[in-house]
């Protein structure tokens, strides 16, 4: 008996360990030094322009005059500098960078010199404008036909004019469309 109540007593010790300390220590301390409340903040003095090279030594006399010279020419003579030591240099013309598919911000207003390339346009939208009520019935039908929709997603396009019937068709086929809503006695157009 003494024998069962001692291997009992050994068997619940290990397999239910008493808690007898703490299991987590914390210490709640601040990562920094918190100010205080009292000071001022630091004032850096900045200089008053960075120059990452360093100091540079004064320019000579001659391009000094030669600046005082320009100053004094009047602002027509001013502007034909530029051009004049571009071609007298041989430095190459600047071409435009393209900035097709970037966003830059707004639309800005190009110069007076640049044309506009006008791009043909290949994608079409057929949108019904109206159709005769009595023609309701044929003009859902020829909808179905290249749309590949059902009587209802098409009863509702109809219904709802004018909607943009087909996205994206190229000049020929819009035409077919149209005439063929024209025929089935609805209004359509090609945008």
């Amino acid at each position: 008996m003494k024998l069962i109540s001692l291997v009992r007593n050994v068997h619940s010790r290990h397999c239910r360990p008493e808690v007898t300390r703490c299991l987590q220590l914390r210490f709640f301390q601040h990562d920094f030094v918190p100010r205080d409340p009292k000071s001022k903040p630091k004032k850096y003095k900045y200089p008053p322009v960075y120059d990452p090279y360093g100091p540079r030594p004064p320019p000579a006399d001659k391009i000094i005059e030669l600046a005082e010279s320009i100053a004094t020419l009047p602002p027509e003579e001013r502007r034909l500098i530029g051009p004049m030591l571009h071609e007298r240099l041989k430095h190459p013309k600047l071409q435009a960078v393209s900035t097709e598919g970037m966003d830059v911000g707004g639309k800005t207003d190009s110069g007076p010199g640049k044309v506009e390339e006008k791009k043909e346009k290949t994608a079409f939208d057929v949108k019904l404008e109206k159709f005769d009520a009595s023609a309701k019935i044929k003009v859902i039908k020829e909808v179905r036909a290249f749309t590949n929709l059902g009587l209802k997603e098409a009863k509702e396009l109809v219904e709802k004019v004018p909607s943009v019937l087909k996205q994206g068709v190229t000049k020929d086929e819009a035409n077919q469309i149209i005439e063929k809503i024209k025929a089935a006695g609805g209004v359509a157009v090609m945008e």
